[in-house]
């Protein structure tokens, strides 16, 4: 909206057009940044020596666990 059309005014960018590209890129690259967290969160739970615990039993540790103040 506003603040694109600003940029445009300022010299920032040469058309809104430039705008939404720009930030559909940025999107692109948050979106494979996270795809990357995840994908690195989920193969280091999977290479835990540890025995999985079953969702009621991972629930009610979460439930019991008092929050910080």
């Amino acid at each position: 909206g506003d603040r694109a059309r600003k940029w445009v005014e300022q010299g920032r960018y040469n058309s809104m057009s430039e705008v939404l590209c720009e930030g559909l890129r940025a999107l692109e690259r948050e979106r494979a940044d996270l795809n990357a967290y995840y994908k690195d969160k989920v193969d280091e739970a999977l290479a835990d020596p540890r025995p999985s615990v079953p969702l009621d039993e991972a629930f009610a540790r979460i439930r019991a666990t008092p929050f910080p103040k």
